[in-house]
């Protein structure tokens, strides 16, 4: 099993930022991709950035490129994601995924365990 614990959500007026973190612990001893994804009421869950093993590679969703960006520290288990020029549309309950393999991973349902989620508003 493991668990994933989400923080840094908050309010923040438009063109803020925050950073989210996310702690894994529990049978992470091997390799694993992690990813951030968000839902907004009433709509379903997006895909928003994605991290290798390595931390070498990353893939992100069009609307936060060049606003986001994920990055991981294995050595604290912890992957994290700053969000710069925050925007109204970013509202939403961001939660992050697990998936133990070393791919680029899209689709909520490819990943095995999910954190509980941090509510990010974005005032305009």
């Amino acid at each position: 099993q493991v668990q994933l614990v989400e923080s840094g959500g908050g309010l923040v007026q438009a063109g803020g930022s925050l950073r989210l973190s996310c702690v894994a612990s529990g049978r992470t001893f091997s390799w694993y991709t992690m990813g951030w994804f968000r839902q907004a009421p009433g709509k379903e869950r997006e895909f928003v950035p994605v991290i290798s093993w390595s931390g070498g590679s990353t893939y992100y969703a069009d609307s936060v490129k060049g606003r986001f960006t994920i990055a991981r520290d294995n050595a604290k288990n912890t992957v994290y994601l700053q969000m710069n020029s925050l925007q109204p549309e970013d509202t939403a309950v961001y939660y992050c995924a697990f998936r133990r393999d070393y791919g680029l991973f899209l689709d909520a349902r490819e990943y095995e365990y999910w954190g509980q989620g941090t509510q990010v508003t974005v005032s305009s």
